[in-house]
C-alpha cells in the first residue's frame, strides 16, 4: 500500500527514478484495455513514480519536454493523484508530489461506485490561464485533447506494467473542484482510475 509521511498541505515528496519498461509498443497496444473492477490493493511508490512519469513526466531535460504533447506547449494540464490518504499534485519538472488535501477524496472523483475503493484516481485539471492567444471557446476542446494524450500514455504504461485502468468523463466537476479547492480558472477535463484488476 502506498503511504506518504506527509500531513501538511504544501509538503512534497520526491519520487524515485522511474524504472524503464521492457515491453514493446506493439505488445502494449495489443494489451491496452479498460477495466472497471479493481482490487483495493495500493500501488508501491516505485509503481506510482513510473506511472506519473509515463503520464506527463519530463523526457528531455534540456528542453523540459514531456512524454505527452501539449497544444502550443502550454503544459496546461496538471495531474492530481487521489489516494486513500490524501490528494497530491504531480510536478513533472522536479518529479515530486505536493500534498493538496489530507483525507480520502476518491469518492468525489466520479459517479461510478468503483472509484471510491480503487487505490488511485488520477484527475486531469486544465489551467485555462496558461492557454494564451486562443479563443476562450476553444480552450476546453484543446485541454481535452491534451488530457486525452496523457490518458493514453497511462493506458499504455498500465498495459506494460500489468496494471488496470479506465479513463472517465462521468464526474461531478463542480463538486470535485470544490473538494480540491481549485481556483476559477481551472477546469477538470477527465479522470482515470488505476489499480490491479479483480480476477
Amino acid at each position: 500500500m502506498t503511504t506518504f509521511l506527509l500531513d501538511a498541505v504544501g509538503e512534497s515528496i520526491a519520487l524515485p527514478s522511474p524504472v524503464p519498461m521492457s515491453m514493446s509498443l506493439d505488445q502494449a497496444l495489443k494489451r491496452r484495455s479498460s477495466t472497471r473492477a479493481f482490487l483495493p490493493d495500493g500501488l508501491s511508490l516505485a509503481a506510482l513514480s513510473a506511472l506519473l512519469w509515463a503520464a506527463c513526466g519530463v523526457n528531455r531535460e534540456q528542453q523540459g519536454g514531456r512524454t505527452a504533447p501539449s497544444a502550443h506547449n502550454w503544459k496546461e494540464i496538471d495531474v492530481y493523484a487521489v489516494l486513500a490518504a490524501g490528494t497530491y499534485r504531480y510536478e513533472p519538472r522536479t518529479h515530486r508530489l505536493f500534498l493538496i488535501r489530507v483525507g480520502d477524496l476518491r469518492a468525489h472523483t466520479g459517479l461510478q461506485d468503483f472509484v471510491a475503493t480503487a487505490p488511485l484516481n488520477l484527475v486531469y485539471v486544465a489551467d485555462l490561464g496558461r492557454m494564451a492567444e486562443v479563443d476562450a471557446q476553444d480552450r476546453p476542446f484543446l485541454a481535452g485533447a491534451d488530457a486525452g494524450c496523457i490518458a493514453q500514455n497511462v493506458y499504455l504504461h498500465c498495459a506494460a506494467a500489468g496494471l488496470a485502468t479506465v479513463v472517465r468523463a462521468m464526474i461531478d466537476r463542480k463538486q470535485l473542484a470544490q473538494a480540491l479547492g481549485l481556483p476559477a480558472t481551472h477546469r477538470i477535463a477527465l479522470a482515470q482510475t488505476v489499480g490491479h484488476a479483480k480476477p
